[in-house]
């Protein structure tokens, strides 16, 4: 599938035309094959350099990549501004790599209601990542949980105080910390005070994999490829676990339930 005809199908899952439902059905059995990952964190945290970076990691593993970016929604014609994408502009001729734009439409959990949709189109076009990049609303962006296999949280030394952190919904979806700009001054106090949080956290403690937090620097490309390394450690532990079947189940049993609310 080229990408014009990809470009089309996600166009006919964001306006929800009348010929989505038999679309989707039809290219279904193709899904289930892509890695997803979310990318969220308060707005100007670095997430679309981040991404950029990761990217480029990919495609020298000589993996496709699709990037849904979630942008607010323009008041004139309802579609994306399309705000962080020049960060992204080199790839735009990587036949590999795929990156679209969609508008919020005034979600308020990060993502817009078409995400999931739209992530299946390219998940049955073949591409082997896809990434999610919320919108950068700062407290509730929670859906990304329920659509990424793998949830990196991306914080910058100046987020706030460690109470703000705590009460942010942000702390509670992570598989992956990333405290970026971290040449910045109080990054290592952030990164302590994360640790700290996470050793105290019951819920937390619960669960198998340790949540790492590692410190980035997505003008010089420090940090990435451990970045990259923990991210394949923690999509073979969900693979190992049983995980990642639950995950996709819980994510089809959504979609099947936001149909019938639809209608």
């Amino acid at each position: 599938m080229n990408f014009k005809n990809i470009a089309s199908i996600i166009s006919l899952v964001e306006n929800n035309s009348i010929k989505k439902n038999d679309t989707l059905s039809e290219i279904y059995p193709n899904t289930g094959k892509a890695r997803r990952i979310g990318i969220t964190g308060p707005p100007g945290a670095g997430k679309s350099s981040l991404i950029d970076h990761l990217i480029t990691s990919f495609r020298l593993l000589d993996k496709t990549v699709a990037v849904l970016c979630i942008d607010p929604t323009s008041p004139f014609s309802g579609g994306a501004v399309l705000g962080d994408r020049i960060r992204m502009l080199k790839h735009y001729s990587d036949s590999g790599v795929f990156i679209r734009s969609m508008a919020s439409r005034n979600a308020s959990g990060g993502l817009s209601i078409s995400t999931s949709e739209a992530a299946d189109v390219l998940d049955a076009s073949g591409f082997d990542i896809v990434i999610f990049e919320t919108l950068g609303v700062g407290q509730v962006e929670i859906d990304v949980m329920n659509e990424a296999d793998s949830v990196v949280v991306v914080l910058v030394p100046e987020s706030g105080d460690d109470i703000q952190m705590m009460k942010s919904g942000l702390i509670e979806i992570a598989d992956l910390y990333v405290i970026n700009k971290s040449d910045r001054k109080g990054a290592n106090r952030l990164s302590t005070n994360l640790k700290n949080m996470l050793d105290v956290n019951p819920l937390i403690g619960e669960k198998l994999w340790k949540i790492p937090v590692l410190l980035t620097n997505s003008l010089s490309g420090e940090g990435i490829d451990m970045l990259l390394k923990l991210l394949e450690e923690h999509f073979n532990y969900l693979n190992d676990s049983g995980y990642l079947v639950a995950k996709n189940n819980d994510r089809y049993s959504r979609q099947v339930k936001s149909i019938i609310k639809n209608r």
